[in-house]
């Protein structure tokens, strides 16, 4: 027993090996990096990191992790689903709006040129996540960080109206605020189902709880009608078809109690859409706001009759004369980027709704799998309907989750090859070499290392 089980921790090491030398492995830690500088943003945190391109940098480096480990990958360019065409061609085209901009050339250009490291970001996250075990890590990255920024907002703006400005970049809108939480929440929830740890759940649970709270704090009716939708999609994936009627249950009382608490603004800016009893300052300007989102729509819809070519992104605020996005994602890409660019727009986010009916159709489809599959149908329905009200053509998440698709439907087909592949390999012909030394082994076993040479072409020929 003492030799068998010396024997088993011997066998073991080559395994724990293997598993570190995992293929491509400083290209995944360089794009873990990424995900966690443009999610958490650490250069709003710690100080003199804002004038460092975090993103930039790791996105280099993951770059060129990969073109170091060329002809040793999983996958290659050649691989890469029709998605990610749509999303190049996409960037060709705001790069032909803004050189031929009426508007402001040099800001486009470069404008473009920043939110091209999207595309960069989206290829290597479908070459370097070859497991799903990485996928899961990576959209953990992005939930849990999230959770910590909606978590810091509400601790540092309790002074600040809506939580305006407590965080930089992304998070800096309320509105952005509310649409990262809305697009962040189904995986919280994939994470909550997932996990047998107890004090797991409850820091999934405490941190759904911290996001829908923030989000009823930034009083974003665009994140509140986000938030309706994406969370009825969560509830029908994980409550009725998961069996687990009570989720429904909580999440109803999550929402009455969390509105009841912290959904007063959000209820005023709602009523001052209309034109009655409009008497403070917040719902006057709730009521402006709506009024102006109107005339930018209109301008917009203008804009897009007259330049068909797109006017260069992040220009439509000089062009309307307004300095203010219009609200709709979709009047957004077009107007800035041409026709052509919203048509790619749309064929993009339809891929991924297609990868998630594929996935789900596929013979080999597992529980964990299912579970981020259903987040992952919420969170693009989610965006869908968000679109319509929100600014957020530039916003990454709604990029990533047409990511986690096409990697989630590449694991799953490599899945279902690996285990045909062994079948299919019993019954093809040999090579002559195998057969020349399965039969010495079998001459070996029957009479010894002498009846190999006198019986090769007799076994050879059986082995045909």
């Amino acid at each position: 027993m003492a030799v068998l089980e010396n024997d088993i921790r011997r066998s073991r090491w080559p395994q724990k090996l293997a598993l570190k030398r995992e293929p491509l492995a400083g290209a995944f830690f360089w794009l873990s990096g990424f995900y966690l500088i443009y999610c958490a943003r650490p250069e709003d945190w710690i100080p003199g990191l804002a004038y460092i391109p975090l993103a930039k940098i790791s996105a280099v480096f993951a770059l060129l992790g990969l073109l170091m480990s060329a002809g040793r990958t999983q996958r290659g360019f050649r691989d890469l689903p029709r998605e990610a065409g749509y999303f190049f061609g996409m960037i060709c085209l705001l790069f032909v709006s803004a050189l031929l901009s009426p508007v402001w050339r040099g800001g486009a250009f470069f404008g473009t040129l920043d939110f091209a490291k999207a595309l960069i970001a989206w290829v290597l996250t479908f070459l370097v996540i070859t497991t799903f075990a990485r996928l899961r890590r990576i959209i953990f990255i992005q939930s849990a960080s999230v959770a910590v920024i909606t978590v810091v907002s509400i601790i540092k703006g309790r002074s600040h109206l809506r939580l305006d400005g407590v965080i930089g970049g992304i998070y800096s809108n309320p509105n952005d605020l509310a649409f990262a939480i809305v697009l962040s929440l189904p995986f919280c929830f994939a994470f909550l189902l997932s996990t047998r740890s107890i004090p797991r759940k409850a820091a999934w649970a405490a941190s759904i709880l911290a996001m829908c709270t923030a989000l009823f704090m930034t009083a974003s009716r665009a994140g509140f009608i986000d938030l309706l939708v994406t969370g009825a999609v969560c509830l029908w994936f994980f409550g009725v078809k998961g069996k687990r009627i009570h989720l429904i249950a909580a999440a109803v009382v999550l929402v009455l109690v969390v509105g009841a608490a912290a959904g007063g603004r959000l209820k005023d800016r709602f009523f001052a859409i209309s034109r009655n009893n409009v008497d403070t300052s917040l719902e006057v300007s709730a009521h402006d706001s709506y009024e102006q989102r109107r005339m930018l729509m209109v301008d917009s819809l203008k804009g897009v009759a007259r330049y068909p070519l797109g006017i260069g992104l992040g220009n439509f605020i000089v062009y309307s004369g307004m300095w203010r996005e219009v609200h709709v994602s979709y009047l957004q890409i077009a107007v800035e980027g041409g026709i052509g660019s919203l048509v790619l727009y749309l064929l993009f986010f339809a891929r991924g709704f297609a990868n998630l009916k594929r996935l789900r159709r596929m013979p080999s489809y597992d529980p964990q799998i299912d579970l981020f599959a259903g987040a992952l149908y919420a969170t693009l329905i989610g965006f869908v309907v968000g679109a319509f009200f929100a600014p957020e053509a530039y916003q990454l998440f709604p990029y990533f989750a047409v990511a986690y698709t096409s990697v989630l439907l590449a694991i799953a087909k490599e899945r279902e090859q690996s285990a045909v592949s062994p079948a299919d390999s019993v019954n093809q012909p040999q090579p002559r070499s195998i057969a020349r030394a399965r039969a010495g082994e079998l001459a070996s076993v029957r009479g010894g290392p002498a009846e190999y040479s006198r019986t090769p072409d007799h076994l050879l020929r059986n082995q045909r």
